[in-house]
């Protein structure tokens, strides 16, 4: 496990955990592994819409994982993703409307038509659980910590219901709330603070577990207790970095090993 340098240290650590009332999961890559779809969803959205619009030559630089993933889109709602990766190349598109259709060349258009290369990718393939992870969900339910999951993906709670998880969360913060109650994405902590809100506890109650730098930024500008990076590719210098207190390669290294027990 890597500690940030200067901002917590083992036994600062295990003081917060002993505190904490709840733990805040994001989704993919944290909680289910479907990360490499999203991922191989948006290199086929956007390799696609660049060898469209290539110059005459047809040379394009194509999206590159995991680097393109990583700095643009991981962790955030959609349309910020398709945004930000334009943005990277220098290209401006109208922003449309959530009706357009996946063909048009809007923001809109072109989030949909990911959705439906992910969701395509999700029918062949299914979902996977990291089985770290869900371990520990039923080892703090147990001891009667309080459960969310805070994701950008408007296919939260399908993913959640089809791996058959969905009653281990007390409470689910997902991209179509989000768009419904007019919440900034990540980085911003807005996701997470509204799961916070509706489990009636203060960011200073809960920890966050995210494996995107996007994610962990937003737990580290809400102000929440513990704000833990599982490295799932992203890197555990840019983890650290964007504001996780610590590194995990998973989720089984906090079984059974400090005291989680929820305040009296």
């Amino acid at each position: 496990m890597s500690q940030r340098d200067g901002h917590s240290s083992p036994r600062t650590e295990e003081s917060r955990l002993s505190t904490l009332s709840a733990w805040l999961f994001d989704l993919d890559g944290v909680i289910t592994d479907t990360a490499a779809l999203h991922a191989q969803a948006w290199k086929q959205l956007f390799d696609e819409y660049l060898a469209a619009n290539a110059d005459p030559d047809g040379a394009f630089e194509p999206f590159r994982l995991p680097e393109d993933y990583v700095a643009y889109v991981d962790g955030k709602p959609r349309q910020d993703g398709v945004r930000s990766f334009l943005e990277s190349r220098k290209i401006s598109l109208p922003e449309g409307s959530p009706s357009d259709d996946p063909g048009a060349p809007t923001i809109q258009g072109l989030g949909r038509r990911k959705d439906g290369y992910f969701n395509a990718a999700l029918n062949d393939e299914g979902v996977t659980v990291f089985e770290g992870t869900i371990a520990l969900i039923r080892e703090l339910r147990a001891k009667g910590i309080r459960i969310g999951c805070v994701s950008s993906s408007k296919n939260c709670r399908p993913i959640l219901d089809r791996a058959g998880i969905r009653a281990l969360f007390d409470v689910v913060v997902d991209g179509t709330d989000i768009e419904r109650e007019g919440l900034s994405g990540k980085p911003r902590p807005d996701s997470f603070l509204r799961a916070a809100e509706q489990l009636a506890i203060a960011p200073s109650e809960a920890a966050v577990v995210e494996d995107a730098v996007s994610g962990v930024a937003a737990g580290q500008a809400g102000a929440f207790a513990l704000v833990i990076g599982i490295d799932r590719g992203a890197g555990r210098d840019a983890l650290l970095a964007h504001g996780a207190d610590s590194v995990v390669d998973d989720m089984r290294e906090f079984l059974g090993e400090r005291p989680v027990n929820r305040p009296e």
